[in-house]
Formats: structure tokens, C-alpha cells, sequence
């Protein structure tokens, strides 16, 4: 059967209308200050229930957007990250702290991690494995629980307004027997790593893992990630040695200095 042109038009046309809809729902998506129930994101393109719904399980199922299985909202994934990777090269946190992480890992021989705070969750950026026997399983991508982490501990502490109080106030999970699950604990704790500048997680996720973190920040003093030594209590104890604090301090502070961040001092 032949095709004429107005058909092949046609298909063309709608190809066309199916990507722009896409990048509308992906756009609408990531701009949300919270997930958005299907009714409201149909209502806000114009399109139907069953057209905003189909569009939306493909995406789901490629992983660029998620549903809350209890509210049944949408909003964006994780994988949006892997979009940015091309572009976040010269001016991107995870491209200053990338050659702090190959140097601490050098001079400390344990496994280095990266994150930053992404859609509320602390999100791991990268890891580079250690020089020691253990290697561990948490890959870019994953999230870290804001109570039980170091990284954790420094967005409570210098992330957003407003954040510790409301994580405080929630249901805390207990990882292990050594996880803080009150929330008047973890916010001492938090006040604690605010005072000192690091923090450290002894046996919060898996009994004998610590991680030992600092944050980064950038020219306007935001805070923008954390740079983190992990391993096994035996080589990174519940009260880390000074010179692994040094080390991953001045590793945070030699990262933020090529975001534009200038310490008081300076």
C-alpha cells in the first residue's frame, strides 16, 4: 500500500506534537515545587487524563519520572541527572569535587563519595572505591538517608531553611541499633557537625561503616554537596583521626575555592 505525502505529513506532525509534549510535561514536572496529581497536570497542558496518563507511563518507564505510591503524584526522577552529565563540566560541583576525590583517595587509600541535594534527597554523585579490601555498593544515583549519613547530617546543617526542623519531626528510620530515631538527638547532632564543620555517621546505616564528610560551597556561601571518605570503623573510627578530618576539610575547601567560595579569613 502506498503512502501519500499528506499521511506521511500527518504521522510526522504527530511524532512532533508526542516529543513536545514530553519536554512540556518534563519541564512542568521539574519546575513543580511539589509532585502534581495527574488531574492537575492534564488541566495544565490543555490535554486529557488519558493522554497526560500514557505520556507519563512512558517516561515512567524509562526512568524520568516517578509516582509517590501513596499520594499517586508525579514528579521528575532521578535519571534527569544522567541529561545534565554532557553540560556540568567547567562550572558544576561534581566537576570541582571530582580531583579532590582522586586525591583523597590517594593520600587515604578509602573509598571517596560525592553528593549534593537533589528534589530533597541527598543524592550520591559519584564514588570512587578505595585501596582496601572492601568495596562498597552504593552507586551514583542513590539516595542517602538525611538522619543516618554524613552526608545527611551536613544538608540538615547547611542545606536548606527549615529542613532539620521538619526531618526532626518525622518518623526516623532505624537502620540499626545505632541509628538516631529522635528527632531532639538529631537535632543535636546536626548542631554538633554545624559547630565543628564535618560530620561523621559510626554504624547509622550498617554496623561497621563510618563516613567522615565535608561540605562544599559556592561563590554565594550556599552550600552545594559534600565530599566523604567511607569505610570500616577500623580504619575510620566513630571519632575520626585529626588528620583524616584535615584532610577531608581542606579536600571540601580546595573544591569550593574553584566554585568562587572565598573563606572570612581570606
Amino acid at each position: 500500500m502506498l503512502t501519500t505525502l499528506s499521511e506521511t505529513k500527518a504521522t510526522e506532525d504527530a511524532g512532533l506534537a508526542s516529543v513536545d509534549l514530553v519536554l512540556r510535561l518534563m519541564e512542568l514536572l521539574a519546575q513543580a515545587p511539589r509532585p502534581r496529581r495527574l488531574t492537575e497536570i492534564a488541566r495544565e497542558l490543555g490535554i486529557s487524563k488519558a493522554r497526560a496518563h500514557r505520556h507519563l507511563r512512558a517516561m515512567m518507564k524509562h526512568g524520568y519520572v516517578r509516582q509517590d505510591v501513596e499520594s499517586e503524584r508525579y514528579e521528575v526522577a532521578i535519571k534527569l541527572m544522567a541529561l545534565g552529565d554532557a553540560v556540568r563540566e567547567r562550572f558544576d560541583v561534581l566537576a570541582a569535587m571530582r580531583p579532590q576525590m582522586a586525591r583523597l583517595r590517594e593520600v587515604t587509600s578509602q573509598t571517596v563519595t560525592a553528593s549534593s541535594f537533589i528534589e530533597g534527597s541527598v543524592v550520591i554523585l559519584e564514588l570512587l572505591q578505595g585501596r582496601t579490601l572492601i568495596e562498597f555498593g552504593v552507586k551514583p544515583g542513590a539516595s542517602l538517608d538525611l538522619h543516618a549519613s554524613a552526608h545527611g547530617h551536613l544538608a540538615l546543617a547547611f542545606g536548606p531553611p527549615g529542613l532539620l526542623e521538619k526531618v526532626a519531626s518525622g518518623p526516623l528510620k532505624a537502620w540499626t541499633t545505632a541509628t538516631i530515631t529522635r528527632g531532639r538527638d538529631l537535632i543535636a547532632a546536626v548542631e554538633q557537625v554545624r559547630g565543628q564543620g564535618w560530620a561523621s555517621a559510626p554504624d547509622q546505616v550498617m554496623l561497621g561503616v563510618n563516613a567522615l564528610a565535608a561540605p562544599v560551597f559556592d561563590h554565594r556561601g550556599d552550600w552545594r554537596g559534600s565530599l566523604a571518605l567511607v569505610g570500616s570503623t577500623q580504619f575510620i573510627p566513630a571519632r575520626p583521626a585529626r588528620k583524616q578530618i584535615e584532610e577531608v576539610l581542606a579536600a571540601a575547601a580546595e573544591a569550593s575555592r574553584d566554585l568562587g567560595w572565598r573563606s572570612k579569613a581570606a
